[in-house]
């Protein structure tokens, strides 16, 4: 069948931020032009499936007919061939590798690391004291993968390395990515302060990985579950490839978590009769202490509120290519089809989710969840392909919060909207908050 044209051609993407802006207005409208419609990147032909239907499809049932597209050729030779750039027998050998490392009761020790981390940061504020969210949170986000990839003393060095460098590298990455190659060797600052970010990050996990190897000691932690993972055949990774999958871990770690938390936050600013419900379940389970892995699975509106975040503030697009001729919904793609897919628009997507800009957290319950189309709802992917880290992320940001809302309210300082950047996501800028501490008396709260 003949493939719509989207009207118009969507030209590479440049350095601004305001031209990322209209690229996502852009993908959210074109599911007006069918399930899968064609989309021409600069010279570049894609085909854009807007289906949530076809999307689970394309991840699942027919995941391996696909590889990664030219967004992740584009950033491999950055952050390494791990687990978000890598491709077909050799993907499947290192899933298979680094999978026990995020097994659930490798999570219920790290949730410990999460909640200690929460309280640390916490201690800091004072009642009344303005904070910067988003500053919290990405350093929050940091620190909790960190310590759970690295617990030596060089290992707090990389996470110092990591703090100082993961959100220029997160920043740039994704314009460069769709950006002509040229315009990497332009002398600007944003390409010159990328290299430099991006250098020390390499050279300091490099470092800590090959003074691991040399210890031999099991620390356990994941960087350790890394170094003694085997395959089928006995071999383990090289110290290269134990670079790369560490690399994808704090890239893919940290980012998700740090904008989660923060909108979480923005949103229970905005909406008190949800930070009302949040803190009285939190206070029924929790009672005064801290949250544990056990606690999250009865911290039932908590994960409720996460889940919409994870809606409201998904990722951009994400990129396959067709190893061969591909049938999707009546359309077949030619063998190296650029395929997209935008988690941004399938959540948006009014056919899905009823009112979709609205904060609805009540949109999670069991009842209304069930109605939701596959495909519709892919914060971490779907299939084989599935984001390795997801459990962890999400028992990280629903220990975070209710470690948070056990003891303080943050509260949106009149007058100070927040601002937004887009890049591979929705970056919060100058997201001011009162930070009011929280009075339980004989069980209740105030």
């Amino acid at each position: 069948m003949p493939v719509p044209v989207a009207p118009g051609r969507l030209p590479l993407l440049g350095h601004t931020l305001s031209m990322l802006r209209g690229r996502w207005r852009f993908t959210a409208r074109l599911r007006r032009h069918g399930d899968v419609v064609r989309v021409d990147l600069g010279t570049m032909r894609t085909y854009f499936v807007t289906n949530p239907r076809l999307v689970h499809e394309l991840l699942t049932a027919k995941g391996s007919l696909f590889r990664k597209g030219v967004l992740f050729d584009k950033v491999l030779p950055i952050f390494g061939n791990g687990l978000a750039t890598s491709n077909g027998e050799f993907h499947r050998r290192q899933r298979r590798m680094v999978q026990p490392a995020f097994h659930r009761d490798r999570i219920a020790r790290y949730a410990e690391t999460m909640a200690r981390a929460v309280a640390e940061l916490t201690a800091t504020w004072r009642a009344g004291q303005v904070r910067v969210v988003e500053e919290d949170t990405q350093a929050l986000a940091v620190t909790i993968v960190g310590q759970a990839l690295f617990s030596t003393e060089l290992g707090r060095r990389a996470i110092e390395e990591v703090r100082r460098s993961i959100f220029i590298v997160l920043r740039y990455a994704m314009i460069r990515a769709l950006s002509p190659s040229f315009t990497e060797r332009l002398p600007l600052r944003g390409n010159r302060e990328f290299d430099e970010a991006i250098g020390r990050m390499r050279a300091i996990v490099l470092d800590v990985v090959r003074g691991r190897r040399v210890d031999g000691t099991d620390h356990g932690d994941l960087l350790s579950m890394l170094l003694l993972a085997r395959d089928a055949d006995g071999a383990g990774m090289s110290d290269q490839q134990v670079h790369d999958e560490v690399m994808t871990l704090l890239v893919g770690g940290i980012e998700t978590t740090a904008l989660a938390l923060a909108w979480t936050f923005h949103e229970l600013g905005r909406h008190p009769e949800v930070e009302a419900r949040v803190h009285a379940e939190v206070d029924e389970v929790l009672d005064g202490r801290a949250p544990t892995f056990a606690d999250v699975g009865k911290l039932v509106y908590v994960k409720q509120v996460v889940n919409e975040v994870l809606r409201m503030y998904p990722i951009w697009f994400l990129m396959r290519r067709a190893l061969a001729p591909v049938e999707l919904g009546g359309t077949v793609l030619p063998e190296g089809a650029e395929v997209i897919f935008s988690p941004h628009a399938l959540h948006h997507d009014p056919a899905s989710f009823e009112d979709p800009y609205r904060f609805d957290p009540d949109r999670w319950s069991p009842e209304r969840a069930a109605t939701i189309p596959r495909g519709a709802f892919v914060p971490f992917g779907a299939g084989a392909r599935q984001c390795v880290g997801n459990l962890f992320a999400q028992t990280e940001i629903v220990v975070a919060v209710a470690s948070v809302a056990a003891r303080w309210r943050l509260v949106p300082v009149p007058g100070k909207p927040v601002r937004v950047e887009f890049t591979s996501a929705a970056y919060p800028k100058g997201m001011l908050m009162t930070a009011v501490p929280r009075n339980r008396v004989g069980g209740c709260s105030s």
